[in-house]
C-alpha cells in the first residue's frame, strides 16, 4: 500500500505546476481504463487525487451507476462507476481498481476506473469534437485525440455525465433585461448540456445571442464579424455587447481566445467573461491575467445573470 502511496504521489508531482499551461493551448489530461480496448482521458485540471478504490458505503435509491458514498476528509461524497454510466460495464460487475477523486463545478465526486496510466501533456489544436464514438460512450465524450503513439484518447464530458446522474441543474426566476431585444450576447461552449443551460439563461435575460461549439470556431467567426463590422464603418462593439467562452475546449482554449480577443483593437470595450466548470483559484488566477472580466463557475443560473446583468445594462447606456 506504501507503494502504491509513493506511484499516487509521484502521478501528481508534475501537477502542482500544471497552471502554467493554461494559455499556451496545452493541457495535462490523466490517462486511465474501463477494462475495454479504448482509453479514457479526463483533463488533470478536474482530478484532485487517485487512490485505490475504498471501502463504499451502499445506500438506497441512489441514481443507476452510483455505488454509494464515501467519507474524504470529513467530507461525504458519491462516488460513480463510469463503466456503468458510459454502459461499458454491466450493473453489479466488480469495482475497478482505481478511484479518481475529481472537483467540477464546485463537487467533489469519486469515479472508479479500471485502472489510470499517466498523465500527458497533448495540444488542444490536435484535439477534435467527437465523430464516430461507440454508441455506449455517446453523449459522455466531449472530445477526442492522438496521442504521439498513435493511440486515440476519448475525453469526458462530465457537464454531461452529470447531468445524466443526477439531472440538471434547474434555472429558477430570472428577471428580463430591459430592451434585451436590442442586446447581443457571443457564447462559446464544447459541453452541448452548458450550451443548452447557458442559451435557458439568455433566453430569460431576454437577449438576443450566438454560439459556437469550439475556441477555433468562435475565434474564427468573432475575426469575421468583427472584419465584416470595420469594413461597413461600424464598430463591434455595436454588433457584440459580450463574449461568454468556456476555459477548455478543443482546438482552442479559452485563455488564448481571450488573450487574442483583449490584444486586438476591434474588440476594445466589450467584456469578456469566462464561465468555467474549472473553479479553482489558479483558473481564476489565469483568467485574470489574460484580461476576463469576470470569471463564473458552472453552473449556477442566478450567479451568471447576475454576474452579466450589470454588463449588458452598462452596455445599453454606453452604446
Amino acid at each position: 500500500m506504501e507503494h502504491n502511496r509513493h506511484e499516487e504521489s509521484a502521478l501528481f508531482d508534475a501537477v502542482d505546476g500544471r497552471a502554467t499551461l493554461a494559455g499556451s493551448n496545452r493541457m495535462e489530461i490523466l490517462l486511465f481504463s474501463l477494462g475495454t480496448g479504448e482509453h479514457f482521458g479526463i483533463n488533470v485540471f478536474k482530478v484532485r487525487e487517485v487512490s485505490r478504490t475504498p471501502f463504499i458505503t451502499r445506500t438506497p435509491n441512489m441514481p443507476p451507476g452510483v455505488e454509494g458514498l464515501i467519507s474524504l476528509r470529513g467530507n461525504v461524497i458519491p462516488v460513480l462507476s463510469l463503466g456503468v454510466i458510459l454502459g461499458l460495464t454491466p450493473a453489479g460487475a466488480s469495482l475497478g481498481e482505481a478511484m479518481m477523486v475529481t472537483e467540477y463545478s464546485k463537487r467533489t465526486l469519486g469515479f472508479l476506473v479500471d485502472s489510470v496510466d499517466r498523465i500527458v501533456r497533448v495540444d488542444w489544436e490536435r484535439v477534435r469534437a467527437p465523430e464516430n464514438v461507440s454508441t455506449g460512450t455517446q453523449g459522455f465524450i466531449t472530445a477526442i485525440t492522438e496521442l504521439d503513439d498513435g493511440r486515440l484518447v476519448s475525453i469526458l464530458d462530465v457537464e454531461s455525465i452529470l447531468a445524466d446522474t443526477f439531472g440538471e441543474a434547474v434555472v429558477g426566476d430570472i428577471a428580463p433585461i430591459g430592451h434585451g431585444h436590442e442586446v447581443n450576447v457571443f457564447f462559446v461552449d464544447d459541453s452541448m448540456v452548458a450550451r443548452r443551460k447557458i442559451t435557458e439563461v439568455l433566453d430569460r435575460l431576454g437577449v438576443r445571442h450566438k454560439h459556437a461549439t469550439n475556441g477555433m470556431e468562435a475565434w474564427n467567426r468573432l475575426d469575421s464579424l468583427a472584419a465584416h463590422a470595420e469594413n461597413t464603418g461600424r464598430r463591434l462593439i455595436d454588433e457584440i455587447d459580450l463574449i461568454m467562452l468556456d476555459a477548455e475546449m478543443p482546438e482552442m482554449d479559452g485563455y488564448v481566445l481571450t488573450r487574442r480577443i483583449k490584444s486586438d483593437a476591434r474588440f476594445a470595450g466589450i467584456p469578456v467573461v469566462m464561465h468555467s466548470s474549472l473553479s479553482s483559484e489558479a483558473n481564476r488566477a489565469m483568467g485574470t491575467r489574460v484580461g476576463v472580466d469576470a470569471y463564473v463557475a458552472k453552473f449556477d443560473a442566478e450567479v451568471l445573470a447576475d454576474t452579466i446583468r450589470p454588463m449588458l445594462q452598462r452596455a445599453r447606456r454606453t452604446s
